[in-house]
């Protein structure tokens, strides 16, 4: 082999134009390609291949219920459950009106079926609360619908009053509402008018929606070809949010989540700062290159060699997979810092062979001589370690593999081919200056002298990095790779903090109601499992007890419910005199009320409303009856339930829990302390107990992990074994393969304890490390080992030990672009790849002499480098 290589550097070297012009018009070939047909995915679950079960069950689940996909989910809170409706409704409104941005807008929870059929969804503990709740206030609900004003508010207050006086009334149940009352009394008297929220106050928010949240689900236009297709949608959704009068005002927030949401941050993200970060580690990459080289005339050849090798492989990658996903855009960081590694220990070569022979043809033939086989082995063994992904179910790192394995081959050929034109077209000038590093004579002493307590302190180094390879937890959450301080990120966390909410639900489809009715109660049994919901839950079993209860009420409450259109104008002076009525209702009362009565902060609110100006009591009144007429007739609405069937479910709502061939959806959710990977695998495992066939995020969450672990054993030892019998091909011997495989465990080892000891955890984007520190680790370790077969005997002091110090710097820079990323998938991937460098880096220079010191040396072998 160092023959052939020999012939083929020279060959290129007395062709050095013609090989120059051809390799830049393949790499403007590969960059032409690479614009035509190489684009990004930015949907994560492609990372996955289809064929696998649960990838499967997800597939068919997306067919039967496509309006779950691509949703940009707008979250509206209020200050009172009113004001989120009404600026929900309108946002709801404007948004379908936008065609542009917007393919439909829903709001599943202001359904016209939750007004009319609410009630009979509760339980019914909760039914009888309410009805309760609502009893309670019917004092108040007759002056109310006789007059829906401040005015017949105050005139139940008086009511109130005169039941204390008369008949001891305990106004103890009114007391939350009554509080609030005096507060929305008070804000008018200090000219800060707030809306009265008759839900709260009467108990009767039917959909029982936590927090004043309320949502509305659009399907946003994507824009093809963009890293954001959903920006403009988001942008529009903005605009239209911050015009709404209440958000205006701060009474209102709208914030946006949902996986169109999410994608566009994660790439936006990867995009961010990608300039500048680009143009350091350009000039970092630079600066390296001149403290190896110490000439441009080396430099500019190994970069343009790096250009066109990068171009080649992109155009590449355009023709093997066309689509990148979020981890194989990477291959063009990995392809950087591993072809560096060749360049620079080719052109290092062959300065020392300079420095022996002063014609530069002789001494590029005898630098391919000592070099060439070395890196050839190193790019063989590096493009196993990579190749070895490519038949795995974890689509984002196989392709990745593909295309960083066979830029390696690339790389080699642009090593052997096109560098050595380019070097002889350059001519760099014949250099005397010393090649070893400034302290690798003393390194290479004091591990030679000491070789056997660094070998014991490795040993232990060893142990403590299996354990902590053992214990390294695996962050299986894709959301934990987000930008935490993102809007949508803010949005999910806030909604993942309630179980209903939750982003980790289970979904199930079972092909009856009543196996649904079944299968639920048996899951919300479960103490992992916070609520179930399916087309059962909007067609309750026993509804006929509720319709009982709702009849009772409606003979009580509905006649106190009807309006009295005759009701006089309010005006200001009806209002000081509907105060002063009340204000002597109640002090007539105080020798019967108690000390904490809450008629008595009410007296001191109307004081100082008594001698506001008459526009702050229209403004009180504008506040208190804001939203009492649609109060009332959402309370007849629900008191008028009729009873439901499937068959009379409306559509809106049964397209999300019944698909187009009659499978029924269950969803379930986990409780709150369920989120983190140990409390997902726990929920998922408890599921499927009972129902095997289980699926939806958390299922995927869990299973995407299982997914990746396992094709990373599976890579692992492929990889292994291939760079194995790479090895014995080339070196021929079993102890020689045997310490770079060893030296390469220790990397390993100390891989796992460094991250460990940062506080690191493993995921789906930082562990595609291993490729990394299998195919630096064994090049590394190859370019010593094979200098210890042909009779080196000072290892850190060599010219090998120079060009490996300054590729990891270069690697290490590349890395580092990474770390900085604004992404943090990106970003613990470029943390964990700079991690495992310096494993590699300590046990090459380290632990590996060491090793080699204490071991009897080989005859010499010739041809394998000095």
């Amino acid at each position: 082999m160092t023959e052939f290589i020999v012939r083929l550097v020279q060959f290129c070297r007395r062709y050095a134009i013609a090989v120059v012009l051809v390799f830049f018009a393949l790499a403007g070939l590969g960059v032409w390609v690479a614009a035509k047909r190489l684009s990004v995915d930015t949907n994560t679950d492609n990372l996955f291949a289809i064929t696998l079960p649960w990838r499967q069950h997800a597939i068919a689940f997306d067919r039967e219920f496509p309006q779950f996909n691509n949703v940009l989910a707008v979250v509206v809170r209020g200050v009172t459950p009113e004001e989120s409706d009404e600026t929900a409704a309108e946002l709801a409104k404007t948004l379908a009106a936008d065609k542009k941005h917007f393919i439909d807008v829903s709001r599943p929870d202001a359904d016209p079926f939750f007004c009319q059929e609410g009630l009979l969804l509760l339980d019914p503990n909760d039914l009888n609360k309410m009805l309760g709740s609502l009893m309670n206030a019917q004092p108040l609900l007759g002056p109310l619908a006789a007059d829906p004003s401040a005015r017949g508010l105050l005139n139940g207050v008086s009511l109130m009053a005169a039941g204390v006086r008369i008949q001891h009334a305990d106004l103890s149940p009114y007391k939350p509402a009554l509080d609030q009352l005096t507060q929305v009394l008070n804000n008018a008297a200090d000219a800060h008018p707030t809306p009265l929220s008759w839900q709260s106050l009467l108990g009767s928010d039917i959909t029982q929606q936590p927090q004043n949240v309320r949502f509305v689900l659009t399907h946003p236009v994507l824009e093809d070809g963009s890293l954001q297709p959903g920006l403009a949608a988001t942008q529009a959704l903005d605009r239209v949010a911050a015009g709404l009068p209440d958000v205006k005002a701060g009474r209102v927030h709208v914030d946006y989540t949902g996986s169109v949401a999410l994608a566009d941050v994660q790439f936006g993200a990867l995009t961010k700062g990608i300039v500048a970060s680009t143009v350091v580690s350009l000039f970092l990459l630079a600066l390296w290159l001149y403290l190896a080289m110490h000439s441009f005339r080396r430099i500019i050849p190994i970069l343009l060699t790096l250009l066109v090798g990068f171009a080649l492989t992109t155009g590449f990658a355009a023709l093997a997979v066309g689509t990148l996903n979020v981890i194989s855009v990477a291959f063009a960081v990995l392809f950087v810092g591993l072809a560096v590694d060749f360049c620079i220990q080719f052109a290092v070569r062959l300065r020392e062979q300079r420095m022996l022979h002063d014609d530069i043809n002789v001494a590029l033939a005898e630098g391919a001589r000592v070099s060439g086989s070395q890196i050839a082995v190193a790019a063989a063994a590096t493009a196993c370690g990579f190749l070895a992904f490519s038949p795995t179910s974890f689509v984002g790192v196989a392709e990745l593999g593909t295309i960083a394995g066979v830029g390696m081959g690339i790389a080699l050929v642009c090593t052997l081919t096109l560098l050595p034109a380019l070097l002889i077209l350059m001519k760099p000038t014949r250099q005397s200056k010393e090649l070893s590093l400034p302290f690798g004579p003393k390194l290479d002493s004091l591990l030679h002298c000491h070789y056997k307590p660094v070998l014991v302190a490795f040993a232990l180094l060893g142990i403590a990095g299996l354990v902590a390879g053992v214990r390294m937890p695996f962050d299986a959450n894709p959301l934990n790779t987000q930008d935490p301080n993102s809007e949508p990120m803010r949005t999910l966390r806030s909604l993942a903090d309630n179980p209903v909410t939750n982003p980790f639900n289970i979904n199930i489809t079972v092909p009856k109601l009543d196996t649904a009715r079944t299968l639920s109660d048996k899951l919300s049994k479960l103490p992992e499992v916070s609520s179930v919901i399916s087309a059962a839950t909007f067609v309750p079993a026993d509804q006929q007890a509720s319709l009982d209860q709702l009849n009772q009420a409606q003979v009580l409450m509905l006649p106190s419910l009807d309006v009295d259109p005759s009701a006089p104008p309010v005006t200001a002076q009806a209002l000081r005199s509907a105060i002063s009525d009340t204000l002597d209702a109640i002090n007539d009362a105080k020798p019967e009320m108690t000390a904490d009565s809450p008629l008595r902060s009410i007296e001191s609110a109307l004081q100082k409303l008594a001698k506001a100006p008459d526009d702050r009591l229209m403004a009180m009144n504008a506040a208190v009856s804001r939203f009492l007429p649609k109060q009332l007739d959402s309370l007849r609405d629900a008191l008028n339930a009729k009873g439901v069937t499937l068959q009379s479910l409306p559509e809106t709502i049964k397209r999300d829990w019944v698909s187009p061939n009659g499978q029924v959806r269950i969803q379930v959710s986990p409780t709150v302390n369920e989120q983190d990977t140990a409390g997902l695998r726990k929920f998922v495992e408890a599921v499927q107990r009972v129902a095997p066939e289980a699926g939806g995020p958390a299922v995927t969450t869990i299973a995407s992990a299982d997914t990746i672990m396992q094709a990373f054993k599976q890579a692992a030892i492929l990889a292994i074994v291939a760079i194995a019998v790479v090895l014995m091909l080339v070196i021929r011997r079993l102890k020689d393969a045997s310490i770079v495989l060893l030296t390469l465990a220790m990397s390993a080892l100390l891989t796992a304890l460094l991250a460990r000891v940062a506080g690191m955890a493993v995921n789906y984007a930082n562990i595609i490390a291993l490729p990394l520190l299998l195919g630096v680790g064994v090049s590394f370790n190859v370019y010593f080992v094979m200098n210890w077969r042909a009779g080196m005997r000072r290892f850190v002091s060599s010219a090998s030990a120079r060009a490996v110090l300054f590729s990891a710097l270069t690697t290490g820079t590349a890395f580092g672009s990474l770390a900085l990323s604004h992404d943090l998938g990106m970003a613990s991937m470029g943390r964990m790849l700079l991690v495992s460098l310096v494993a590699v880096l300590l046990a090459t220079f380290i632990f590996l002499p060491a090793l080699l010191y204490a071991i009897k040396p080989p005859s010499r072998i010739s041809g394998t480098g000095h």
